[in-house]
């Protein structure tokens, strides 16, 4: 009897646990951590002692949403790892993390660790992410898709530059040119020269 009465409270539970999450994914890719926790409670239909019963702190809150993102994109980057032709995995990837970041003021403010510091668990996904990235880098560069004097560190800085400027500037409309930008400084150099040439 006790076990059946229990089993509504956590389905109840789990409801509005993913109801928090929903509104946290929303509100925080469009405002980043500035966003109140009590309009993320209004926003799920719940009380701020239910956020704070799952969440203890926004922090807490921000960290949970943006380890989903970092999970995603790292099936992702293991998903490209196993696609044949290794540039075109390596661009694909690059353009979808660049997009998501654009395109989300959370990760951004995570890749440019603008929100504060992360605990253990989203640490080690995105040190996972930069492995799964380097290896892709690596064999985009092996397959001459990508010039061999920039690394994994380069790349990131080069996207984290561009996602800076683009917030300061807020090019929205541009948004795309993002990608293009990074693309073009990342081919090897003889594509430049035979593209000057053409």
């Amino acid at each position: 009897m006790t076990t059946e009465r229990q089993r509504p409270l956590r389905a109840d539970a789990r409801r509005n646990r993913e109801r928090i999450l929903a509104s946290a994914r929303t509100a925080f890719a469009a405002e980043g951590l500035a966003v109140p926790l009590d309009e993320i409670a209004r926003r799920a239909g719940v009380g701020p002692g239910t956020v704070h019963r799952h969440f203890p702190t926004k922090e807490a809150l921000f960290e949970a949403v943006v380890r989903e993102h970092l999970e995603q994109l790292a099936l992702d980057a293991r998903a490209a790892l196993d696609e044949a032709e290794a540039g075109p995995a390596f661009f694909a990837f690059l353009a979808r993390m660049t997009a998501e970041a654009d395109a989300k003021q959370d990760l951004t403010e995570a890749i440019t660790a603008a929100g504060g510091p992360m605990g253990v668990e989203a640490k080690e996904l995105a040190a996972h992410l930069r492995e799964l990235f380097g290896a892709l880098l690596s064999r985009a560069q092996q397959a001459g898709a990508v010039r061999d004097d920039v690394d994994a560190a380069d790349v990131q800085a080069i996207v984290v530059a561009a996602l800076t400027t683009g917030r300061r500037r807020g090019t929205s409309e541009r948004s795309g040119r993002l990608a293009e930008l990074i693309f073009d400084c990342l081919l090897p150099r003889h594509t430049h020269a035979h593209g000057n040439t053409a």
